[in-house]
């Protein structure tokens, strides 16, 4: 039995092995691609570059304009990832505690969302934004915050469900009133869903194309996948532009590997928790 089970746990160990290799693949090609030029990628995009040289990396920053267009995704992101957090903790909260056949019936409205391709509903919503001058950066911040929210309340109405009702009673005893209820109590320990939800929202906003494409298009203020996709665009009439692309892409993407790096403990356990206990 023991040989048995060091067999099975070997070959689960082989199995994990090849595929987070296979997953990784991408980005070892990225890394390695983003220090090369357009030569070297031509002729050896799977080997380790000659030399490391940082230029290239510095050339795509400034082709893609990365401080300014770093900053107007990292100022979209937190403000969406804020109110889409806020609204849809409360709002989850609300559903749970407060059961009627109104807050089921809200409750599947946002179920249902997540079922609408964005596709379907794209060009009345920039048609309407458009008339509501809302084709802006503020406008953006709107749509993604109530695009975000109908996964969020999923998470949040699962996650909140499995908190027992006496904590917060205990609390109303005490003399908390609503808000202290919710900001001091509850809010504290929903902290795994949270972090699931900031992760989630703020990947995909940061790496997001098409609604900032249709909603800011080639304007003066650009995130950075309008910059990469804009600056791609000039330079492919000299043929594929993968000296651009690579270092492009890669400076884009660090931040956004960097946080969920940091919360990922968190994001499992909260992803886990959030989606099981419906």
């Amino acid at each position: 039995m023991p040989s048995k089970n060091n067999f099975g746990k070997i070959v689960r160990y082989i199995v994990l092995i090849i595929m987070s290799l296979y997953t990784l693949s991408p980005l070892a090609l990225l890394i390695l691609n983003s220090f090369k030029s357009q030569v070297e990628i031509d002729s050896s995009p799977t080997n380790f570059p000659t030399t490391w040289n940082f230029k290239y990396l510095i050339s795509a920053m400034k082709q893609i304009n990365f401080l300014q267009s770093f900053f107007i995704t990292l100022i979209i992101t937190i403000i969406s990832v804020t109110i889409i957090t806020l609204i849809s903790s409360m709002a989850a909260w609300a559903m749970v505690r407060c059961k009627t056949k109104l807050s089921f019936v809200l409750f599947l409205m946002f179920v249902s969302a997540m079922l609408i391709p964005f596709q379907s509903v794209m060009f009345p919503l920039i048609h309407l934004a458009d008339i509501l001058n809302l084709k802006n950066i503020p406008g953006l911040i709107i749509m993604y915050s109530g695009f975000g929210l109908s996964l969020s309340v999923f998470l949040y109405h699962g996650f909140i469900k499995s908190i027992p009702k006496s904590i917060e009673e205990a609390a109303i005893i005490d003399g908390a009133n609503i808000f202290q209820l919710f900001w001091h109590i509850l809010f504290p320990l929903l902290k795994p869903i949270t972090i699931t939800v900031i992760i989630l929202n703020s990947m995909w906003i940061w790496n997001d194309y098409l609604l900032p494409f249709l909603v800011l298009g080639n304007s003066s203020t650009k995130t950075l996948t309008l910059e990469l996709y804009f600056a791609k665009m000039q330079s492919s009439q000299f043929g594929s532009p993968w000296e651009l692309i690579f270092p492009a892409v890669l400076v884009s993407i660090i931040p956004i590997i960097v946080i969920f790096l940091l919360l990922q403990k968190h994001f499992v356990k909260g992803i886990s928790a959030g989606a099981i206990k419906e």
